[in-house]
Parts: structure tokens; sequence; C-alpha cells
């Protein structure tokens, strides 16, 4: 996110309402696979990443 300057308003439209962002950034949230598709396909981040990200949470 700060790479690219992002603020966690600007993962709603991505994730979802304001308190989901926190949710999945705060990680009691895991990411969903629409979430995933959204946030590659918006904002270009490798799914891979995303999904390896997902499972290192639930492992």
């Amino acid at each position: 996110m700060e790479q690219n300057g992002l603020a966690a308003r600007d993962l709603i439209p991505f994730i979802g309402s304001r308190n989901r962002v926190h949710e999945v950034l705060a990680r009691k949230r895991p990411l969903t696979l629409a979430m995933i598709q959204r946030l590659h396909q918006g904002l270009r981040i490798p799914a891979e990443s995303l999904i390896k990200a997902g499972r290192s949470r639930a492992a």
C-alpha cells in the first residue's frame, strides 16, 4: 500500500466497507476469492501473491 501511496479508504472499492478493509488489514478476516480478483484487476496486484498471503495466514 505504501509503495503505491494507497490508504485504507482506497481499498474500499475492492474489499468492501471501511470496517471490512480494516478487518482484512488487521488479519481478522481473510481475503475472499472475489476480493482477490478485484484487487488483481483493479490494482494489478499479482493474484498469486494475494493467494499466498491468505495461505500463510491460514497455516
